[in-house]
């Protein structure tokens, strides 16, 4: 720095450099991601939250595998003149989507709600709706692979599902009814109830359903003026209609999945009303 003469003002010399320049570097653009990739993000950390609870896998994989193989095998209930194994298999494929659309899905979400889950992540980019969509998401990937290991473990015991193609593409739509039916029936115990409550009406209705739903025991064994109203239930109602699919060479099963529409349109119309996020 030097002074002029006759003057105070100093005078900077000019930098022997030019001053750095940085690249090109995008404008900075605040604001949170797709809301798919959000989604997607949300449904992935509660697949790997589900992967390390053991519970809950072994209420949706363990279970409907070992009673798959216990009553694939074993004459513990005669089904009559058709195969064992035909009429196993359809109702251990609608018990996977009991336990994951129902009973998981009432008591997480309850725990949830209860501690406080819920009302944060109801505030945040997620959404409210996104937040609903990764659930979907993962109960449906869940289901897919549910499906895939149950099919797997029936072609090993030699199940042979006597069923064309375009009776077997009914099975993708009855699943969806029934795991609309299931989710809302969940989200409608578990936004209502304390999460207590839920878990131990989760576990009483999945015990429930699994021996009156037509899963395990044929409807036909109950008296014959129960048998009208337990087809009514969803479970049996879903279990039905898969069976008259896969076993029977069945064709439309519209009586079957116009219950499980019922339900579902029902018990989401119910929980979008009495749902509590906290």
């Amino acid at each position: 720095m030097t002074v002029q003469p006759g003057g105070t003002t100093p005078r900077i010399p000019p930098l022997s450099q030019p001053p750095l320049v940085t690249g090109d570097w995008p404008a900075p653009a605040p604001g949170a991601a797709p809301m798919r990739r959000i989604v997607r993000a949300q449904a992935a950390l509660e697949l790997r939250t589900l992967a390390r609870n053991g519970e809950q896998l072994v209420l949706t994989l363990v279970i409907p595998v070992l009673l798959l193989i216990a009553f694939g095998h074993e004459a513990l209930v005669s089904v009559g003149k058709e195969s064992r194994i035909d009429f196993v298999v359809p109702g251990i494929l609608a018990l996977a989507v009991l336990s994951t659309a129902f009973t998981s899905l009432a008591i997480g979400t309850g725990f949830e709600r209860r501690y406080g889950v819920l009302k944060r992540l109801g505030t945040s980019p997620l959404s409210r709706t996104g937040l609903i969509s990764a659930k979907a998401l993962t109960v449906l990937t869940v289901e897919a692979a549910q499906a895939v290991l149950i099919l797997a473990v029936g072609a090993l015991l030699r199940w042979s599902p006597q069923a064309t193609l375009a009776a077997v593409a009914w099975v993708p739509v009855l699943l969806l009814a029934g795991t609309a039916a299931f989710s809302g029936l969940a989200l409608l115990m578990a936004g209502t109830l304390r999460a207590e409550a839920t878990l131990a009406g989760a576990n009483l209705l999945y015990i429930v359903m699994l021996g009156l739903g037509g899963i395990l025991f044929p409807l036909t064994k109950f008296p014959a003026a129960a048998q009208p109203v337990l087809k009514l239930l969803p479970a049996g109602a879903l279990s039905d209609g898969l069976r008259s699919v896969l076993a029977h060479s069945g064709g439309f099963p519209a009586t079957d999945l116009l219950v499980l529409c019922i339900w579902a349109a029902a018990a989401i119309g119910l929980a979008a009303r009495t749902f509590r996020w906290e």
